[in-house]
């Protein structure tokens, strides 16, 4: 069983932090991961990973983002592989920075990596949408995935490609679920078991009794008089 995944990006250290290059990152860190090493071929960069017995080429487009298109594209075709064997890591602007979701099929969205995909291999491929989060205006869309990651989102990176390594092996086993979960035990906090922490449950203390009455031969003739009325 064979697979190609392809992660999309802007080729050269200019963009290589860039938000719209996550694609990119979350292939070198599997390959990390693995210990493989990168070559070229198919106007990109590829390298060879197994999982169990599944072979997956990663590869990553050396063209620019808008013609990741023609790489992926010769690349499934020497191996003889279908789009749906083709697996695309990319950016969602839909989507809050840290959420991940898995989508067979469909439209590009405006991506131009995706529409340049549809193109060459059409649309029944599937996708690792990795959410990047929305500028909040269409104008500031390409100034927004140009730019890089900012400081404070660093953790939250780390551990969205953290959790991409953990269930890399259940995605190449077509295990979508397992994979997302995967990701999930990274990147969302876990609660204390029975869903509050015991350090949160206030413990009653015991209301404190009440003293003990002193003996009656220590009384003043006074408090033997008070006793008689309480």
């Amino acid at each position: 069983m064979t697979a190609i995944w392809a992660g999309l990006g802007n080729p050269g250290a200019k963009y290589a932090n860039n938000r719209h290059n996550v694609g990119f990152m979350a292939l070198d860190r599997i390959a990390e991961d693995q210990g493989v090493v990168w070559r070229s071929k198919f106007q990109g960069e590829i390298a060879e990973v197994r999982f169990g017995s599944k072979k997956v080429w990663l590869l990553k487009p050396g063209t620019f983002m808008n013609l990741s298109g023609q790489s992926v594209g010769e690349a499934m075709r020497f191996h003889k592989l279908e789009p749906a064997d083709v697996t695309v890591f990319h950016d969602e602007l839909d989507l809050a920075p840290g959420k991940l979701r898995l989508k067979q099929g469909g439209g590009h969205a405006g991506h131009n990596g995706l529409r340049s995909i549809h193109q060459h291999i059409g649309a029944d491929y599937a996708r690792v949408r990795i959410g990047i989060g929305h500028p909040g205006h269409k104008d500031r869309v390409s100034g927004y995935v140009l730019s890089d990651f900012a400081k404070a989102e660093g953790d939250m990176l780390d551990d969205m490609l953290h959790g991409i390594v953990d269930g890399a092996p259940k995605l190449a086993a077509g295990d979508g679920p397992g994979f997302s979960n995967a990701v999930a035990l990274r990147t969302t906090p876990q609660r204390p078991s029975g869903g509050k922490a015991a350090a949160s449950v206030p413990t009653e203390r015991p209301a404190p009794s009440d003293p003990e009455p002193a003996p009656e031969e220590t009384l003043s003739p006074l408090q033997k008089l008070a006793r008689k009325f309480r």
